[in-house]
C-alpha cells in the first residue's frame, strides 16, 4: 500500500484541517503499488491556488494559472499541490483549465488509468474510478476514457504511453496503440524541447530503450518528429540497451552514449542540423557527433582486427587513441562494445565480450600512460624555435611528425632523441 512520507502527511493534514479535500496523486501512487520508492509525492486538493499559498509559509508559484503551487515540506523538498481542475479548449498541447470541480473530474482529465488513481493519505483508501490498479496488475497502459480524445488534447501523451510501457515492461492496450498511430502525423505541434525531453527521459528511465524507440518507429512518431530516424538500423536501436551504466552520476554519460548509438548511422553534417533542431546544446551536439564519428571511422577496422587476433599491438592501439582523443576514448570503448553486442544479438560476426574487455583496458591504459598528443612531447614550440624551426606551417609539420614518431615507440619521447629527430627532419625538409 502507498505510504507517503511523514512530511507529505503533514502537508495533507494542514489542507484537510482547513476544510479542503486532499489526495495523493500521480506517479508516486502508481509507483507505490509497483513497489518502487518515490520521494516526489504530489497532492490534489479542492483548495484554490491562492488559498494554498496562504496556508503554507514556503511556496513557489509553479503554475498558478493551471492551479499548481509548489510547497516545500519541512525537509525542503518541493511537492506540487494542484487544485482539482478540468481541461477545455485544448490546442493539442496546451489547455485552459477551470477549477471548482470534483476529484473524479480531476482524475478524468489524466492520461492513463495507471496515473489516474488517488490515495487518501490519512484514511488510507484508494479512489480508482478507471481501474488503474487492475491495469497495473495486468501490466497494461490504457488511456483514460477515449484514447483518441486524450491524445487530441495533448499529443505528448502518445509518447508518454510508449515510455511508460517500455519502462515498466507493460503492453499498450489495443485502442490506445491505435490512437497513438493515429496521433503520430499530428505530433508536429509538439515543441522541439518537449520531443528532446521525452527522448532524454526514455534514455534515462528505460532499461531497454530499443523497445521504446522501435515503438516510436513503428507508430510513425519518428517519421513526423525526427525523420532521419524513421529507418534507423535495428543494430543502432539495440545498442542503446547495452549502455546501461549504473548510478546517478553516470546518467549524463549514459544518455550521451545512447544518443551516439541511436544517431550513429547519420552523416555528421546532417546530424549537426538534426541535433540543433531538437535543441541539443552545443556541448551535447559536439559530444554525440564526436563519438558517432569515431565509431563510423574506426569501429569497423578495429572490429575486423579483433576478429582476426585476440590481442592488438600497443602501437596500433596508440594510434586509435590518438585519433579518438584521450578524453573520449573511454566512452568510445563503451560505444564500440555496445555496437558489437548488438551485432552478436543479430547473429552477425563481432568481437567477443572478452576481446571487448581486453581492448577497453588497453585503450584506457595507453590513453593515460603513453604520449599520444603533441602536448605530451618532451620538447615544445620554444625548444623547436631554439633548434631553428620557424613558427607556422613548418613547425606544425614537425610537431605532427614527432607525435607520429613517439606513437610508434613511447621510449623515443626524450629530449635528446626528439632533438636528434628534429635535426633529421630539418635536413629532410631542406633537401
Amino acid at each position: 500500500m502507498p505510504t507517503p512520507p511523514t512530511a507529505v502527511l503533514e502537508l495533507a493534514r494542514t489542507l484537510m484541517n482547513a476544510g479542503f479535500e486532499t489526495w495523493c496523486v500521480g506517479g508516486a501512487v502508481r509507483d507505490a503499488f509497483l513497489g518502487i520508492s518515490h520521494l516526489d509525492w504530489d497532492l490534489a486538493t479542492s483548495a484554490r491556488p491562492e488559498i494554498v499559498q496562504r496556508l503554507f509559509r514556503r511556496t513557489v508559484p509553479v503554475g498558478l494559472k493551471f492551479g499548481t503551487v509548489g510547497v516545500l515540506d519541512r525537509n525542503g523538498l518541493m511537492h506540487e499541490v494542484t487544485t482539482f481542475r478540468r481541461d477545455f479548449n485544448s490546442d493539442g498541447r496546451h489547455a485552459e483549465v477551470e477549477f471548482g470541480v470534483s476529484l473524479h473530474d480531476d482524475l478524468a482529465r489524466r492520461d492513463f488509468t495507471i496515473n489516474a488513481m488517488a490515495w487518501h493519505p490519512l484514511e488510507q483508501r484508494l479512489e480508482d474510478p478507471f481501474n488503474g490498479r487492475d491495469d497495473l496488475e495486468r501490466g497494461l497502459v490504457r488511456a483514460v476514457g477515449v484514447a483518441e480524445e486524450r491524445f487530441h488534447e495533448d499529443r505528448l501523451r502518445a509518447l508518454r504511453a510508449i515510455r511508460f510501457a517500455s519502462r515498466f515492461d507493460f503492453a499498450i492496450e489495443a485502442d490506445t496503440w491505435s490512437a497513438i498511430k493515429t496521433s503520430a502525423p499530428h505530433m508536429g505541434r509538439l515543441s522541439a524541447e518537449r520531443v528532446k525531453q521525452e527522448l532524454e527521459k526514455t534514455m534515462e528511465q528505460v532499461v531497454r530503450p530499443s523497445h521504446a524507440l522501435q515503438l516510436w518507429q513503428s507508430s510513425g512518431a519518428f517519421e513526423t518528429l525526427v525523420p532521419v530516424l524513421a529507418s534507423v538500423a535495428e543494430r543502432d536501436l539495440l545498442a542503446t540497451d547495452a549502455l546501461a551504466l549504473p548510478g546517478p552520476a553516470s546518467r549524463p554519460l549514459r544518455r550521451t552514449l545512447r544518443f551516439a548509438a541511436l544517431f550513429a548511422g547519420i552523416d555528421s553534417r546532417a546530424l549537426s542540423g538534426v541535433l540543433k533542431s531538437l535543441k541539443f546544446s552545443n556541448a551535447e551536439t559536439a559530444a554525440i557527433i564526436s563519438l558517432a564519428d569515431s565509431w563510423n571511422v574506426h569501429g569497423g577496422a578495429i572490429g575486423a582486427r579483433l576478429l582476426k587476433a585476440s590481442e592488438i599491438p600497443d602501437r596500433d592501439v596508440r594510434r586509435w587513441v590518438a585519433r579518438v582523443g584521450r578524453l573520449r576514448v573511454a566512452a568510445f570503448g563503451r560505444l564500440a562494445a555496445a555496437m558489437w553486442w548488438a551485432d552478436r544479438k543479430l547473429g552477425k560476426p563481432a568481437p567477443s565480450p572478452r576481446a571487448c574487455r581486453v581492448l577497453y583496458r588497453q585503450l584506457l591504459t595507453i590513453a593515460f600512460r603513453d604520449p599520444i598528443e603533441s602536448g605530451d612531447l618532451a620538447i615544445d614550440g620554444d625548444d623547436l624555435r631554439r633548434l631553428g624551426v620557424t613558427p607556422g606551417p613548418a613547425m606544425g609539420k614537425v610537431l605532427h611528425a614527432l607525435t607520429a614518431f613517439v606513437l610508434d615507440d613511447p621510449a623515443r619521447n626524450s629530449v635528446d632523441t626528439l632533438t636528434n629527430e628534429v635535426r633529421r627532419l630539418a635536413t629532410e625538409l631542406s633537401a
